[in-house]
């Protein structure tokens, strides 16, 4: 019989690629200055439509990552997965070799996958049938195609597959990665998410849905998580990695530890397609459950990058369930959301949450909710309004939530 031996993991190496900009530095630059990624929408006409305003991430080259020849076989948000990962590769050192390989897997969290390439094509098969369709068309599109071309890239030959429960897809490729190595299925990982779907298509589903905000006059201001005068998401892409190890190695290799993370949980809310379940009950267990897998005393919680989208519902569930699994302690929580200047990365937030999250902890300051002008009564917490704040984090938790009833809720410490 398999003996487990239950390992702590470490993360070395992080990616980042948002409407803050490419690179870790350009984004945690952003997040301090509290200086908004959102802005008019300009990669396709949307003068008819009534939400005109996107986070576009607007300087990725993705020749700077990927070579020119392999540019054209993958769909942006694989790109976009590519060009993270190699940014976390690099900044950990690790490398894969044949004596590790099968033990070094890829997970990656993906809600929609190559929608730009299906719409693209759709476009040319009815314009010429089979004429123009490429032979790269299907594996351009396919979500597992993200992981997969990581795992080709580098050679690893471990566990390697998607995640895709909508915006909690990239925290649960992360914890998924987390607790393969804890559990010693894995020795190392390179977990995520990315997202592209800025397209007329996908605007137009959530537009019909009533989600996403119109201020289009001041795109700046539109995610206002907690806000009283939120009026729904900003919708936008991105992508981040984690370089995950096992402990132990990781500190005979001589790597920089950027973090620990020490717990995670997830579950549902089986509640609704789309809205959360009454007084945040599920997003509330999952945090119970998260602090349990840890062992973390509910004191130690200093700081909760909060899933807070910006929507009237969501935001009032997640204050609900904070303030249901912390008692009196929830008002001494700093909570903020970073979606106030990144908009909504649907598959990829959790996954770039969870970087901004290891940023705070390892520098020590708190990223703001910027847009936080009208206090609602029913968003009651510390939110962090504006500015961000120095503070000494032991531990900090980083929650995603998805249509569906998808929760899942990571907890971080310094590396040690």
């Amino acid at each position: 019989m398999r003996q487990i031996v239950e390992r702590r993991v470490v993360i070395t190496g992080l990616g980042l690629i948002t409407p803050l900009g490419t690179g870790v530095e350009k984004n945690w630059e952003a997040l301090m200055q509290g200086r908004s990624g959102i802005g008019p929408l300009t990669r396709f006409d949307v003068t008819d439509f009534p939400a005109r305003i996107a986070g576009e991430v607007r300087d990725f080259n993705p020749e700077d990552w990927i070579e020119k020849r392999d540019v054209k076989k993958m769909d942006l948000f694989i790109q976009y997965a590519v060009g993270t990962s190699e940014q976390a590769m690099r900044q950990s050192g690790f490398k894969v070799t044949d004596d590790n390989a099968d033990q070094v897997g890829v997970l990656f969290g993906v809600g929609i996958g190559g929608l730009c390439t299906i719409e693209e094509y759709h476009i040319e098969f009815l314009k010429t049938r089979l004429k123009r369709i490429s032979p790269f068309f299907i594996p351009k599109l396919l979500s597992n195609l993200a992981p997969g071309q990581i795992g080709i890239r580098y050679g690893a030959r471990g566990v390697n597959f998607t995640t895709t429960s909508a915006c909690a897809s990239g925290s649960h490729a992360i914890g998924e990665a987390y607790r393969m190595i804890r559990l010693g299925y894995l020795d190392a990982a390179i977990a995520g998410g990315s997202e592209a779907a800025l397209t007329p298509l996908a605007m137009g589903g959530f537009i019909v849905m009533r989600a996403l905000s119109t201020r289009n006059e001041e795109p700046e201001r539109a995610s206002r998580p907690f806000d009283s005068e939120r009026d729904g998401f900003v919708m936008s892409e991105g992508a981040a990695a984690l370089v995950l190890e096992e402990r132990e190695s990781a500190i005979r290799r001589g790597a920089n530890i950027l973090a620990e993370i020490c717990g995670y949980a997830a579950n549902s809310d089986a509640y609704h397609i789309t809205s959360p379940s009454p007084e945040g009950i599920g997003a509330a267990k999952c945090m119970q459950k998260c602090l349990e897998d840890g062992d973390i005393d509910p004191g130690q919680i200093d700081y909760i990058n909060a899933h807070g989208t910006s929507t009237p519902q969501g935001d009032v569930a997640e204050t609900q369930a904070i303030k249901r699994v912390f008692g009196e302690h929830a008002a001494r929580i700093g909570v903020s959301s970073t979606k106030s200047m990144t908009g909504h990365t649907l598959g990829a937030a959790g996954a770039i949450e969870s970087v901004y999250t290891v940023l705070a902890i390892q520098r020590g300051m708190i990223p703001p909710t910027i847009n936080y002008e009208h206090p609602d009564p029913q968003c009651d917490l510390d939110y962090i309004p504006n500015k961000p704040r120095e503070a000494a984090i032991r531990v900090a938790l980083n929650n995603s939530f998805g249509f569906g009833g998808a929760n899942t809720t990571l907890a971080f410490r310094p590396g040690s």
